[in-house]
């Protein structure tokens, strides 16, 4: 899976945040930046979200999708 090349939709899914929260933690550094495949079309690299993701447990915040009860 982390070869793998996520839409927009995706992280926003994986990440929980919206499209602007994502465009505003990257313009600070606090999120990864897309990797452009076209001349309108970027992706994000899978194993970048999951460090961030783990970034954010290792420090002790809760994001991401709702997990079920």
């Amino acid at each position: 899976m982390h070869n793998r090349l996520l839409r927009r939709s995706q992280v926003e899914e994986i990440a929980g945040l919206s499209r602007s929260s994502i465009y505003r933690l990257m313009q600070n550094g606090g999120f990864p930046r897309p990797v452009k495949i076209g001349p309108t079309a970027v992706r994000w690299r899978a194993r970048d979200i999951a460090a961030w993701l783990e970034s954010l447990h290792i420090a002790g915040y809760e994001l991401g999708p709702p997990h079920p009860n």
